[in-house]
């Protein structure tokens, strides 16, 4: 019988392959977009810059960069699910990330984003082979009192792209 693998070895190849599907995206560079992991749970965080206000007058968070937070926050959901399926044998390699396409992503603004962090979870609503549709909260202080949520519609890479 094999010995399962140390803890250290899984964390580092579960953190190498979310690097990796981040690294190539430079407007997640841009925004300032993190994810903190817990296993195969993900929740993107928006760090607070000055860059990211939209009216200053509020100020609150641009519409635009909240709407971009939330799509990215379901397309990494997404692209790390399919990299999940690829990397959890023993010893196995983290695969290349595959990207979905939005097909449409439409957003509920309930409140201002204020100046300070945000963060959203993405929950996969269905996923096939060519289709998935996602939901996406977004919070600031306090996660039972959302500042946005969106619902998208993504066409799935193929496992030849």
């Amino acid at each position: 019988m094999k010995r399962p693998e140390p803890v250290q070895v899984v964390k580092q190849r579960r953190d190498a392959a979310l690097a990796s599907l981040l690294e190539d995206v430079p407007y997640i560079r841009f925004l300032g977009i993190d994810f903190d992991r817990r296993g195969d749970e993900l929740t993107a965080v928006l760090r607070y810059s000055d860059h990211l206000i939209g009216n200053p007058v509020l100020p609150a968070i641009h519409g635009g960069v909240t709407a971009a937070f939330l799509e990215t926050a379901s397309l990494v959901e997404l692209a790390w699910g399919l990299m999940w399926q690829d990397m959890e044998g023993e010893g196995a390699e983290a695969p290349r990330p595959r990207w979905p396409k939005t097909i449409d992503f439409t957003v509920d603004y309930l409140r201002s984003g204020l100046p300070r962090d945000a963060y959203a979870r993405a929950t996969v609503n269905r996923s096939g082979r060519r289709y998935a549709s996602v939901h996406v909260e977004g919070w600031q202080d306090n996660r039972s009192r959302l500042f946005a949520q969106a619902t998208g519609h993504f066409l799935m890479p193929r496992s030849d792209d």
